[in-house]
C-alpha cells in the first residue's frame, strides 16, 4: 500500500472523510522548533492533504500529516478549512517547479514538493476543489502554469479522454452500420438477380414446352 493510500485509510476514512489528493513536501525555510515541541521523535515525512467530508453539506479541508522516522503510522497535525486558504503561489509560471507557498488566514508556509509533477497534480485538484466547493472568497492562485488553471488540467484531460473514447466507439458503430447496410444492399441485389433468373428460366422452359 502506498503512503497516500495509507494516509487516506488511517487519517480520513475513520472520520468519514475522503482524501482527494496529497503532496509530499519539505519546508524551503526551516522553522526553529524546540526539540520538546516534536516530542523528541526526530526526522519525519510531511504530507499536505486535501479532503472532503462525505456528509452533506460537504466541507473541504487541508491537513498537514506527518510520519515520524521508524514508524509505520501517520499523525494528523495542523488543519485548515478550505475557506481559510487565501493564496496559492506557484512561484514560477514559466517552468516546472516543485516550490510553492500556501497562505492561510493565520499561517504561511513555504514548501518544496518531492517532484514538480506531484505539485502540479495537487495544484490542479486543489484549484478544481476550490471552484467546486467555495462560493465566496475563493483563494488567489498566482504564479501558476496555465495548465493548472486552464483546459489542460488532468481533470479536463480525463474528460477529453472519455469524450474521445465515446467518439471513437460511435464512429466504429457507424462504420459497422454502414458495412451492414452495404451487405444488406448486396444481399437484396443478389435476391433480385436470383428472382429474375428464375423467372427467365421459367419463361424459357414454358416456351420450349410449347
Amino acid at each position: 500500500m502506498s503512503a497516500k493510500s495509507a494516509i487516506s485509510k488511517e487519517i480520513f476514512a475513520p472520520l468519514d472523510e475522503r482524501m482527494l489528493g496529497a503532496v509530499q513536501v519539505k519546508r524551503r525555510t526551516k522553522k526553529k522548533i524546540p526539540f520538546l515541541a516534536t516530542g523528541g521523535q526526530g526526522e519525519y515525512l510531511t504530507y499536505i492533504c486535501l479532503s472532503v467530508t462525505n456528509k452533506k453539506p460537504t466541507q473541504a479541508s487541508i491537513t498537514k500529516v506527518k510520519q515520524f522516522e521508524g514508524s509505520t503510522s501517520f499523525v494528523r497535525r495542523s488543519q485548515w478549512m478550505l475557506e481559510q486558504l487565501r493564496q496559492v503561489n506557484g512561484i514560477d509560471p514559466n517552468r516546472d517547479s516543485a516550490e510553492f507557498d500556501l497562505l492561510f488566514e493565520n499561517a504561511f508556509d513555504q514548501w518544496v514538493a518531492s517532484t514538480a509533477s506531484e505539485k502540479s497534480t495537487f495544484f490542479q485538484i486543489l484549484h478544481h476543489t476550490c471552484q467546486r466547493y467555495l462560493t465566496d472568497r475563493k483563494p488567489e492562485f498566482i504564479n501558476c502554469q496555465s495548465k493548472i488553471m486552464g483546459g489542460n488540467s488532468i481533470l479536463h484531460s480525463a474528460a477529453d479522454s472519455v469524450t474521445s473514447a465515446v467518439q471513437k466507439a460511435s464512429q466504429a458503430l457507424n462504420e459497422r452500420g454502414e458495412r451492414l447496410g452495404r451487405a444488406e444492399e448486396k444481399t437484396e441485389d443478389m435476391k433480385n438477380s436470383a428472382q429474375q433468373f428464375a423467372e427467365t428460366a421459367h419463361k424459357l422452359a414454358m416456351k420450349h414446352k410449347c
